[in-house]
């Protein structure tokens, strides 16, 4: 397959691990696995009948992201993080370094400067651990804007990060007080 047609592919199926399983009738365990027989069917249902396990595969390691992993014996997918469904990928709580970093647009300064990042329809707030992966998201939105977040300060008083397989990490909120513009 193209790469091109891969990409739109891997973006499918995103929303469907991330957020709508139900798209293509299938269901996601508690951690967020899918069957990947009931994934590969329902994406050849949906419109791509040579989509296969090759296929699937090939999204999986050639994503930029790294948004997916298998199981140990490929018979379960998931995506890393990004669900806007509740699910537990079961990352373990892990202390971030002293400063992350969160890319927006700059129309979402002043609301952020003000109530802080909130997880939105995500169930996390996602940061970055350096200022160049958080560029290239804040640029998806518009004109970027690099936040520093004080991380090491926020888990000193409480808060609770997650690390996931692709390098994100994961938080509930981070309180404006945490937040200055770069």
């Amino acid at each position: 397959m193209s790469g091109k047609r891969n990409v739109i592919l891997g973006k499918f199926i995103s929303k469907i691990l991330r957020h709508q399983p139900g798209l293509i009738g299938i269901s996601l365990d508690e951690h967020g696995w899918a069957d990947v027989q009931d994934l590969i069917a329902g994406v050849r249902a949906a419109g791509h009948p040579d989509f296969d396990m090759a296929v699937l595969e090939e999204i999986v390691e050639t994503n930029n992201k790294k948004r997916y992993s298998f199981s140990d014996d490929k018979q379960l997918i998931r995506a890393n993080q990004g669900h806007s469904i509740p699910v537990d990928v079961e990352l373990p709580v892990t202390s971030p370094p002293a400063t992350l970093w969160h890319g927006t647009a700059d129309r979402f300064v002043p609301s952020i400067m003000a109530q802080g990042i909130r997880s939105m329809n995500r169930l996390y707030v996602h940061l970055s651990p350096d200022t160049e992966t958080a560029r290239k998201v804040g640029s998806r939105h518009g004109k970027p804007v690099i936040l520093r977040i004080n991380s090491g300060q926020m888990e000193a008083d409480g808060a609770v990060f997650y690390l996931s397989v692709n390098g994100v990490w994961l938080t509930k909120e981070v309180p404006a007080k945490y937040i200055t513009v770069e």
